[in-house]
């Protein structure tokens, strides 16, 4: 099914607690929630530290620069509107500052993709009111 910009994918749906993260996306940038008390960057969103409890969280941007800490290639999707895809990586990215996301790797070939590999945050603007976030491989 289509969505009303052309865009056939599932599309995120931003809560009042992610929403500061969905627009930062919009403007390229990487924002998280931190944790003035345990001095942690936090994700996913959430009303309070999971580590200490504290309800007074920031949102600070990040660098966007990580390193791929698990992944798998999917060989055969799961999910409508991935077919012309596949193969792709569907990973897990630890940014520098801590905290792990659950992204794609692009401009990687999949047998190419190593544990540890360094990746940068790309923005892919896929309608004009949703940026994801993905990464890239840098260097060789």
């Amino acid at each position: 099914m289509k969505d009303v910009q052309g865009y056939e994918k599932p599309l995120p749906h931003p809560t009042g607690l992610s929403k500061p993260f969905w627009d930062a996306l919009r403007q390229h940038k990487v924002l998280m929630q931190y944790c003035p008390q345990c001095l942690k960057f936090i994700f996913y969103p959430r009303r309070f530290c999971p580590g200490c409890l504290n309800e007074d969280l920031h949102w600070r941007q990040l660098s966007g620069k990580g390193r791929v800490h698990s992944y798998t290639i999917i060989r055969r999707p799961s999910v409508r509107g991935f077919e012309s895809e596949a193969p792709y990586i569907f990973a897990v990215a630890e940014l520098d500052e801590g905290p792990r996301v659950i992204t794609n790797v692009i401009d990687c070939l999949p047998e190419n993709i190593r544990v540890g590999q360094l990746v940068q945050a790309v923005f892919e603007d896929v309608t004009p009111d949703t940026t994801l976030l993905k990464f890239r491989p840098v260097g060789p």
